[in-house]
């Protein structure tokens, strides 16, 4: 069958997806993503991940930066298949009836927990024992259509998001890969979400990453584990943004700080990092 997909993302985790995708023979014919955006201290005008892969596979690829404005464009393209991987926009009304077989999205998180945009940090934030995979229709209320398929996985006492990014972003690829015959078939009945079930995950900033040194250990050791790379977790040293990179639980629960890295500086252990700086005292 010659399937007519569009596939919009933005980051490394669409990316992941859609290269497996392509891999297993199903090519979209147009990629959707956002706009180049500025990055770093620099501000280097960059590329979406998605962008990057879909440019190295010959995929042509639009950057609207409202997708509103592009319906009139899609519906003359008749797509069959729309799958959304970590867009970062809502599709309105118009646009979700346009492809034969609608909107599918691949959510790293076990629907109807976790909706929203940080659905991986929140999982390991807060001492969740699994995680997963969902994909549903899409609808206009955020993360709330049907559920077409799940699977989930459990999360490793030292889990970090990159290392749970990345398993999750495989298993989405797998799951997608052996649901869209099912689903062209029309083998896959929808599963309204419970909706007195629901919890929200929010768009992280970089304040989120502050440390809070009343709360209990284990919270900031999961916070520590939950925001590495992205928006990282810190404490301040005179004046200046120090990074907890890694810590674990000693076994009466008391944080044991392993990495630091000062602002400015490369990463270091902390032992060395007190060595040259014994005055540092945790702010309580």
């Amino acid at each position: 069958m010659d399937l007519k997909i569009i596939f919009m993302g933005t980051p490394e985790f669409g990316a992941i997806v859609l290269e497996k995708l392509i891999k297993s023979g199903y090519k979209p014919f147009l990629v959707i993503t956002e706009p180049d955006k500025p990055v770093g201290r620099d501000q280097t005008i960059t590329p979406p991940a998605i962008k990057i892969l879909a440019e190295k596979y010959k995929i042509p690829v639009v950057q609207p930066v409202k997708i509103a404005d592009f319906s009139d464009q899609l519906e003359k393209l008749k797509p069959d298949l729309g799958i959304i991987v970590a867009y970062g926009q809502i599709l309105p009304k118009n646009i979700l009836t346009i492809p034969h077989y609608g909107f599918i999205n691949v959510h790293p998180s076990l629907l109807p927990r976790w909706r929203g945009s940080s659905p991986i940090q929140y999982a390991i934030l807060n001492g969740d024992k699994k995680t997963g995979v969902t994909i549903i229709r899409i609808s206009e209320k955020l993360d709330a259509g049907p559920i077409l398929t799940q699977k989930e996985i459990e999360i490793d006492p030292e889990e970090t998001f990159s290392s749970l990014h990345n398993k999750l972003a495989t298993l989405g690829a797998d799951l997608l890969i052996e649901t869209l015959p099912k689903l062209l078939a029309g083998k896959l009945p929808p599963l309204m979400q419970d909706e007195t079930r629901a919890t929200y995950t929010k768009i992280l900033k970089r304040d989120d990453g502050k440390i809070d040194w009343q709360k209990p250990a284990e919270e900031i050791e999961r916070q520590i584990r939950a925001f590495n790379p992205w928006p990282g977790t810190y404490t301040f040293y005179k004046d200046k943004r120090l990074k907890i990179l890694k810590a674990e639980l000693s076994g009466n629960h008391e944080l044991i700080i392993k990495e630091v890295q000062l602002e400015g500086r490369n990463p270091m252990s902390f032992e060395e990092f007190l060595r040259g700086h014994p005055d540092f005292k945790i702010k309580e």
